[in-house]
């Protein structure tokens, strides 16, 4: 089954069964033990009762009253029957009640024990047969007897027939009554699960960006989780068309470089130089934005933890080749154990564009800073360069900002980094350096 309401209620239904055929049997057999045991509390006290009424002469004779203070054994196919048989199972008395009805003949028992039983006639016709032993003393001489009452079960199995019927109807109707309430309780309780359907449908149509139910805390972790991939995937599809504009954007100055080289009056190996420089400068930039729109493509995924230390490394490699000629130190604290939540195409778009950045304006020195704390990836890059003045801090990371217009570069660098933190939901920072220069600081959640 594909539907979890579905198998709720089969599960349910097959459970809610068990459970109340398991109950009308333990209530069938107690009524019955309950009601076979008072039958024969009440047949021993019938035997009492023939026992007060008879008398004993002293050849063991019995004589017994004409009637009884219970009229059925007066009463000819009454169902209650009693029976005196002496020591060897002769009939020493028979109830009127027994009268042309042939009853199971007890055996005679031993003074002081009593055997109850259900024995069925010739018939095949049901009786309780409840039978007492005693030694009876007539002056000197004991004659040994046995008291029986015979009761047919036709009445006690018509009364335990009516129970039946109605514990099953009760408990049938229960069950019935039961199965109606677990339905509407499943159906408010899976309301939110079908609401979350709902707005995702609604979001697959465009009439909404994220989940805005206000949900339970068993599935509010699952929608906080879509919102924060929805809010992830908006913001790497901006950073996609950012990227296309920043490509059409940086390519606009190479090609006016070559347009103006085509048509100046240059020789032909001073235009190739130029037109082989500005090519050489637009395949570069070409790559890089399709770097970035590839990195921006992809989804960072919820469980992706990405190390940071071989990350690192490899950048700091590529730039140490880039920028061999300033013999720049590098001081790099990353322990093995500091991992980013996220897809390793933004950590390297990140660490990339800030070491870069420490590459090009240091003096000589550029140090990086990674760790956990209070649930939180905190990355700093430092330089000992120029620095940045407070009033600018925030406006560079702005695209196409650049405080220095004499230093190579598109002004879109760190504007990358702060599209990529907000999409992870953290935050970048620019504080003067120890060392002197500027330090960027970049935290985001590490659970």
């Amino acid at each position: 089954m594909k539907s979890i309401n579905a198998r709720i209620i089969v599960s349910a239904s097959i459970v809610l069964l068990v459970f109340i055929i398991a109950t009308g049997l333990a209530l069938d057999r107690a009524f019955r033990d309950s009601a076979r045991s008072a039958r024969q509390e009440r047949l021993l006290g019938q035997i009492y009762l023939l026992i007060a009424a008879a008398e004993v002469n002293a050849d063991g004779l019995i004589a017994m009253p004409p009637s009884f203070s219970e009229a059925r054994f007066s009463l000819p196919g009454s169902g209650l029957y009693g029976t005196i048989t002496d020591a060897v199972g002769g009939i020493a008395w028979r109830s009127p009640s027994a009268l042309g009805v042939e009853t199971p003949l007890p055996k005679p028992i031993p003074a002081g024990q009593q055997h109850f039983n259900q024995h069925e006639d010739l018939s095949g016709r049901p009786f309780f047969v409840y039978s007492l032993g005693i030694s009876w003393a007539a002056g000197a001489r004991h004659f040994p007897f046995t008291f029986t009452v015979t009761e047919d079960l036709t009445a006690f199995n018509a009364q335990l027939d009516l129970y039946r019927r109605s514990l099953w109807s009760w408990l049938g109707g229960m069950a019935a009554l039961l199965l109606c309430a677990q339905m509407i309780v499943l159906r408010w309780g899976l309301r939110p699960l079908r609401r979350v359907t709902g707005e995702i449908s609604a979001i697959e149509a465009g009439r909404q960006e994220r989940l805005q139910g206000d949900y339970p805390y068993e599935i509010a972790r699952l929608t906080d989780n879509l919102n924060a991939l929805l809010k992830r995937e908006h913001a790497q599809q901006k950073r996609y068309r950012d990227a296309l504009a920043d490509l059409a954007h940086s390519l606009k100055t190479p090609l006016a470089v070559v347009r103006g080289a085509l048509s100046s009056k240059r020789d032909l190996g001073t235009l190739a130089n130029a037109v082989d420089e500005e090519v050489t400068r637009m395949n570069q930039i070409v790559e890089y934005q399709l770097q970035r729109a590839a990195t921006a493509g992809r989804s960072a995924g919820l469980g992706i933890r990405t190390p940071l230390r071989p990350v690192a490394e490899k950048i700091l490699a590529s730039l140490r080749k880039v920028y061999r000629d300033k013999q720049i130190s590098v001081e790099c604290e990353i322990a093995e154990v500091v991992f980013f939540r996220g897809d390793e195409g933004d950590l390297t778009e990140l660490l990339g564009n800030l070491t870069d950045n420490a590459f090009k304006w240091c003096a000589g020195k550029v140090a990086i800073h990674a760790e956990i704390r209070d649930g939180k990836l905190s990355i700093t890059v430092e330089d000992d360069g120029p620095g940045i003045d407070a009033a600018q801090a925030q406006r560079i990371l702005e695209r196409g900002v650049r405080t220095d217009q004499t230093v190579p570069g598109h002004g879109i660098g760190l504007a990358i980094v702060r599209d990529i933190i907000q999409s992870y939901e953290g935050e970048i920072a620019i504080a003067p350096s120890s060392l002197g220069g500027a330090a960027i600081r970049i935290t985001t959640p590490s659970r």
